[in-house]
């Protein structure tokens, strides 16, 4: 894939069989800086690898000291306010994008994550760091409100109170509290680190069942917007359609041939409650049934 299609991204096919692909924000003289250029390329880039059948996995990334940061350079006299509002809303669809692409997306973030790095980040799947991260909704100090997702998706991930701290005060939140909020699900002591964590994350992404993955990360997205039972209802279409994927077979039975729980193959090490191993095993056979009956 030519990386001369993009001035701000470099595509990188990390891993040939296992289909993970790095996406690097790729102007470190420039600090990673989120220009308009920037946001017309990340949609295509993520279309690409959407669309690409060898991709399962996508990694975001920055090349150099800074993962991140926001600077867009608006229209001076500014536009009039339709215009502006439009120009904000295509902003927003490019980070949106990050969520559209049906492949897990993960944020591996050093260094400083500011503004707009902090959008790009609450809008992708999984986030990890390395101990020098720092995260800092910066936009109020530049007498903005955050427009383009972080105050949509970061109470979510973080709750209320702590996204609220964090937009209205602007402070930089180091890595070791960003992990106690749940910003990130882990902080790695350097970035070598936890690059190699990440890759292996990524990997073992990518060698799940395509189909499973972009259903969960599709209901998972839509349960912010629903009611639990408009929730349960959306996942059950999803499955329903799904049953006729060979993808279920393949795996149900590739669980089940691992040893039920009464077994003698069962270890209790494992820290699975016989009791839950037992429906565990009871519901692969009962999936594997109904996908048999649809055939």
């Amino acid at each position: 894939m030519a990386n001369e299609e993009f001035k701000t991204l470099q595509i990188v096919h990390s891993d040939s069989e296992a289909g993970v692909f790095h996406i690097y924000l790729n102007r470190p003289a420039q600090r990673n800086s989120l220009t308009l250029d920037f946001f017309s390329e990340l949609p295509r880039a993520l279309d690409l690898l959407d669309g690409r059948s060898g991709a399962a996995a996508i990694v975001l990334a920055g090349r150099g000291p800074i993962s991140a940061q926001e600077s867009i350079s608006l229209p001076s006299p500014p536009s009039p306010a339709a215009r502006l509002r439009r120009q904000i809303l295509s902003l927003q669809a490019a980070i949106s994008a990050v969520e559209r692409c049906r492949r897990p997306v993960i944020a591996a973030v050093h260094g400083a994550c500011i503004g707009g790095g902090v959008d790009l980040a609450t809008a992708c799947d999984l986030r990890y760091c390395s101990e020098d991260a720092f995260f800092s909704v910066k936009e109020v100090d530049l007498a903005l409100a955050a427009d383009l997702g972080t105050l949509q998706r970061l109470p979510a991930i973080v709750g209320h109170g702590n996204a609220a701290e964090m937009a209205l005060t602007a402070r930089k939140v180091p890595a070791a509290e960003a992990r106690a909020m749940g910003l990130v699900s882990a902080v790695f002591p350097s970035r070598q680190e936890m690059d190699t964590a990440v890759m292996a994350i990524a990997k073992d992404l990518a060698a799940k069942s395509p189909l499973a993955v972009a259903g969960t990360k599709a209901v998972l997205l839509r349960n912010r917007d629903l009611t639990v039972d408009q929730s349960l209802d959306y996942v059950a279409t999803w499955n329903s359609s799904m049953l006729i994927s060979d993808d279920l077979a393949e795996a149900t039975t590739a669980q089940i041939q691992r040893g039920s729980p009464l077994s003698p193959s069962y270890d209790p090490t494992t820290g699975l409650s016989l009791s839950l191993s037992l429906s565990l095993s009871l519901s692969l056979s009962l999936s594997l049934s109904i996908y048999q009956s649809t055939r």
